[in-house]
């Protein structure tokens, strides 16, 4: 018996929602109802080329030449993406995650992180995934259980199907007002508003062939404390994300690096706690002193 790449799979369902999240990243393999993707999904037996539906602790997104400087002393964890020397989307991905609870409609996966080069911290990590009326919840807690404190941020990595269209044809409504301006890296540089840009997404339009893969801030709330990135598609459909106020960031990518058959075909959506390159600047990072923790919740639906 071969193991699948992403490992076993955990399918859970309510109404007519399912999802299956995998043992490796305690991703989010697929996620919808009969007749339609809510995000982009694949194959249990291929290899996720994209982060699908992964958690990523202790860092989303990319850190410059895979160093930062914590409490006064210098760290250098592995530069996973050459081409840009950046490490990127933590050290959670490509891990397997242990089960802590399986049920019809949720399921529990944990992650033990023990003192590795770069990040000599102890971190343990429980991410939840349940079905309900409203879509999916996901809610993550991560805690410092070592003797120091440690850094940490955390994001997340769907990607909103196009219900089989591209993502061209589809309408895209992002609360952000402001994108960051990023270097050849995709490291940022600066700030500019929105208003005025082909980024400015405050008002559903339609993508057309815009290339993104850019971080945005400047999130306005409904009621309830929640942002929303929506992706309608020309079958009428709407595939949305939403994140609460434990997450100010968002990261679009138009997954143009993708293969062939994923290029394009969806959106990803990334809810963050801090923006790239966070570990490197300081900006959105939490200090989790021994025995913190730190709790952040998103989920999706389709419309």
């Amino acid at each position: 018996m071969y193991a699948t790449p992403s490992g076993a799979q955990f399918q859970i369902s309510h109404g007519d929602y399912v999802a299956t999240v995998t043992e490796v990243g305690a991703a989010v393999r697929e996620f919808r109802v009969p007749d339609r993707d809510v995000f982009q999904s694949y194959e249990q037996s291929a290899f996720s080329a994209g982060f699908h539906g992964s958690v990523l602790v202790p860092w989303p997104n990319r850190l410059a030449d895979g160093r930062y400087t914590f409490d006064g002393e210098e760290f250098q964890v592995a530069i996973s993406e050459p081409s840009r020397m950046t490490a990127l989307h933590g050290l959670s991905p490509w891990r397997p995650w242990s089960v802590v609870a399986h049920e019809t409609e949720r399921v529990t996966l944990g992650l033990q992180l023990r003192p590795s080069p770069g990040y000599p911290f102890c971190l343990d990590t429980t991410v939840e995934y349940r079905l309900g009326f409203a879509g999916l919840t996901v809610t993550t807690t991560s805690r410092n259980v070592g003797d120091r404190a440690c850094p940490y941020a955390v994001g997340f990595h769907p990607y909103l199907s196009a219900g089989g269209a591209t993502i061209d044809e589809c309408t895209v409504s992002l609360d952000a007002t402001h994108r960051f301006v990023t270097d050849d890296r995709l490291l940022p540089v600066g700030e500019e508003a929105v208003d005025g840009t082909p980024f400015d997404f405050r008002e559903p339009r339609t993508l057309g062939p815009l290339v993104i893969d850019d971080a945005f801030t400047g999130v306005p709330r409904t009621a309830d404390g929640r942002a929303w990135v929506k992706l309608a598609a020309p079958d009428g459909r709407t595939a949305a994300i939403w994140m609460d106020q434990s997450c100010d960031y968002w990261q679009l990518c138009t997954a143009d690096m993708l293969p062939a058959q994923l290029s394009r075909r969806g959106l990803a959506a990334e809810p963050m706690s801090a923006p790239p390159n966070a570990f490197a600047t300081g900006r959105g990072l939490l200090r989790l002193e021994p025995g913190d923790e730190a709790t952040t919740q998103w989920g999706a639906c389709l419309l």
